[in-house]
C-alpha cells in the first residue's frame, strides 16, 4: 500500500525522476577512502557511508593517491565524480577529492579549502568569515566517518581535511558564491546527502497528489514544507502524519493554487527565513534563479517593527537574509514574525478567499522557529 502514501518520498517517486548525492555525500566518501588508505595502505572502492537519515550508498573511486611510505604517514587523496541525477545541477560530474593528512594528537578534525572550494568572505553565512566553504552537516558527516575509521584502525581521529573540485572556482560563476562572499570556488553542501530533482512540471503535479492524498486520507491540516529541515520542524511542531506533508520545494504558488481548488481547513507553510521572505514580498517561485531575497523589503518591514533608520539600512545593505534577521533580532525588532505575518497574507491573497485557515512557520539553518503566525483564514 506504499503507493497510497504521501510525503517527500512519494512525492519524488511519482516525477519519476533519479536523485543524485550532494557535493557534502561525495566528499564524505571521499575523506572515508582517503583516511581508510593512509590507516590500512588500501582504498575502499566502493566505498559506502552512512547518510544522517540512515541511508548506505557505495561511490565509486574516479581517483586515488597514496603519498605516504608506509600506512599511518603521510597523506592520501581520493575522488569521486558528484551525480547530481536528473536535478539540473551546475555540478553534476564535478570531481571532488579529499586530501587527508595526520595531525599530532589532540589536534582534532581540521578542515581545509582546496583549490575549487571557497572561502567565506563576508558575515550572514552558517560559518565565520574566514573559514572553508564547507557547511555544517557535511563537516559533521566527515568528522563522524573519520572517528569511526579511527577506531576501526585503532588511531586518533586528528587530522587535516582538504577537499577540492576540479574547476570549481569556473563552475561557481554559475552559482551565487560570488555575490554572497564565497569567493575562489564552490560550496560544499547538504542536509540529507541527497539531491532531490527538480522537474518544474513534475514536481508540481506531485505536489498536486500529494495534496489529494492528504485529502483522501481525511487529513484536515497540511503543510507545505520547503525541503528536510522545515518538514521535521512541522512534525515537531505539529506531529503531522507522513501523507499530510507536502514538498513545495520553491514551488509555493503551486500548493496555494492547488488548494485553491481543493481545500483543507489548514495549511501550514513552513520554510526558512530567507525563502519565506520572498513569497512575503509576492514571489510564487521561491528558486534562487526566479527570485531574490529583497533587501529593501526587509529593511521597509524592519521599520514597520520599530527599526531606526540606521538598523534598517543595515538590513538594506546585509549579505544575506539571515544576517538580515540576526540584526533586527539583536535589536528587538520581531523581523521573522513580520515576514511570517506578511508571507500569510499573501498566501490568503492567492487562495482568493477558499476555505483555508493559513499559518506560517519561518525557520533557521538550524529548524529553529524564528517567526511565526496564529492560523488565519479569510
Amino acid at each position: 500500500m506504499s503507493e497510497a502514501k504521501g510525503g517527500r518520498g512519494a512525492q519524488l517517486k511519482h516525477t519519476g525522476l533519479r536523485s543524485g548525492w550532494t557535493t557534502g555525500a561525495c566528499a564524505t566518501a571521499a575523506t572515508t577512502a582517503a583516511y581508510t588508505a593512509l590507516l590500512s595502505g588500501d582504498f575502499p572502492d566502493p566505498v559506502t557511508i552512512t547518510l544522517p537519515r540512515g541511508q548506505t550508498p557505495a561511490f565509486a573511486l574516479a581517483a586515488e593517491e597514496l603519498g605516504a611510505e608506509e600506512p599511518g604517514a603521510g597523506w592520501a587523496m581520493a575522488a569521486v565524480v558528484k551525480d547530481a541525477g536528473d536535478d539540473p545541477d551546475v555540478t553534476h560530474g564535478a570531481l571532488i577529492r579529499s586530501t587527508v593528512r595526520l595531525l599530532p594528537p589532540g589536534s582534532g578534525v581540521v578542515f581545509r579549502a582546496g583549490e575549487g572550494v571557497g572561502t567565506i568572505t563576508l558575515p550572514g553565512l552558517p560559518l565565520p568569515v574566514g573559514e572553508p566553504a564547507i557547511n555544517p552537516v557535511p563537516r559533521q558527516m566527515m568528522t563522524e566517518h573519520v572517528t569511526r575509521v579511527a577506531a576501526e584502525h585503532g588511531a586518533s581521529a586528528d587530522v587535516e581535511i582538504t577537499i577540492s573540485v576540479d574547476h570549481g572556482a569556473e563552475i561557481a560563476r554559475s552559482t551565487w558564491n560570488p555575490r554572497l562572499g564565497i569567493l575562489g570556488g564552490l560550496s560544499i553542501l547538504g542536509t540529507t546527502g541527497i539531491v532531490v530533482p527538480y522537474s518544474c512540471s513534475a514536481w508540481i503535479d506531485s505536489i498536486r497528489r500529494g495534496v489529494d492524498v492528504a485529502r483522501a486520507a481525511g487529513r484536515t491540516h497540511v503543510a507545505g514544507c520547503t525541503g528536510s529541515t522545515s518538514e521535521k520542524t512541522v512534525v515537531a511542531e505539529y506531529g503531522l502524519p507522513e501523507d499530510a506533508l507536502l514538498d513545495m520545494g520553491d514551488f509555493a504558488g503551486a500548493v496555494l493554487k492547488y488548494v485553491r481548488r481543493h481545500p483543507v481547513d489548514r495549511l501550514t507553510i513552513c520554510g526558512g527565513f530567507a525563502k519565506l521572505s520572498k513569497l512575503a514580498a509576492g514571489h510564487l517561485d521561491l528558486h534562487s534563479a526566479r527570485s531574490q531575497v529583497d533587501k529593501a523589503f526587509l529593511a521597509a518591514l524592519a521599520r514597520e517593527g520599530g527599526a531606526s533608520e540606521a538598523l534598517a539600512a543595515q538590513v538594506s545593505t546585509a549579505n544575506t537574509g539571515l544576517a538580515a534577521l540576526e540584526l533586527c533580532t539583536a535589536a528587538g525588532v520581531p523581523l521573522g514574525d513580520l515576514v511570517a505575518t506578511r508571507a500569510r497574507d499573501e498566501a490568503l491573497a492567492v487562495l482568493r478567499g477558499a476555505p483555508v485557515a493559513v499559518d506560517v512557520l519561518c525557520i533557521d539553518r538550524a529548524g529553529t522557529v524564528v517567526g511565526r503566525t496564529t492560523p488565519t483564514g479569510p
